[in-house]
């Protein structure tokens, strides 16, 4: 009698990992785990960790990356956007410029990598896609750049024909779309641009004007998973 070559256990093939600097309140961190990521976040703010969605680590992003990026398939990072910004203009604050230092940290480790900044922060980066709300399908005109190590192309922009209410007023029938930047505004208005945002987690009117919208980074994950070691078994 022949007896069935017994069956061995299978092991699931492990979910890739992404390191989010400069991690915020988890916009991008969101979208990396819809993407199919397990996401670590990093960042000197300690408030942070009241509402980051995922595994949270409060400390140098740099620093941690040094000694921690290989232990990741992709590594993002949102450097501090301040000092590229109109605004900086008029508070003549000093911020630092952690774009060039960022990306030389990344490249020591080897690792794939993103970069997020502001539009203002163009001449900063190494080939960016700008990325917009309407790409998909969001109800918000956010441009936000992506330096990437690998290839990205942006999805179409649609042409920004809806009209936007003016910054801290609610949408309506006529403005649909929000415009989302600090001020002093009400708490239904935080609410609102959290939906529109797509970060309904996000409490607070700083938390959701720095966010970036998930989309964004899920939109970036998967293509990244296409490319980044395929065995990895990620991405539903």
């Amino acid at each position: 009698m022949t007896h069935p070559t017994p069956l061995r256990p299978t092991r699931p093939a492990r979910r890739p990992r992404v390191l989010d600097l400069y991690c915020h309140r988890g916009g991008m961190a969101m979208g990396f785990h819809l993407a199919g990521f397990d996401v670590v976040g990093v960042d000197l703010d300690a408030t942070c960790a009241d509402e980051y969605p995922f595994t949270f680590i409060h400390g140098d992003a740099i620093d941690y990356l040094r000694a921690h990026g290989d232990e990741y398939d992709l590594i993002h990072a949102s450097p501090p956007c301040q000092l590229y910004t109109p605004l900086n203009a008029y508070n003549h604050k000093t911020y630092p410029d952690l774009i060039a230092p960022t990306r030389q940290a990344m490249r020591t480790v080897g690792r794939p990598y993103v970069i997020e900044n502001v539009e203002a922060a163009h001449s900063k980066m190494i080939d960016p896609v700008m990325l917009c709300g309407p790409m998909f399908g969001l109800r918000l005109y956010r441009h936000r750049l992506f330096e990437a190590s690998l290839p990205l192309t942006a999805p179409t922009h649609p042409t920004h024909v809806e009209r936007c209410t003016r910054n801290g007023y609610l949408p309506t029938p006529e403005r649909p779309f929000m415009t989302i930047t600090g001020g002093r505004h009400s708490k239904a208005w935080q609410r609102a641009a959290a939906q529109a945002m797509g970060t309904p987690w996000i409490t607070t009117i700083k938390g959701v004007c720095e966010a970036i919208p998930p989309a964004y980074a899920e939109w970036i994950g998967r293509a990244f998973l296409t490319v980044i070691t395929p065995g990895l078994g990620a991405a539903a």
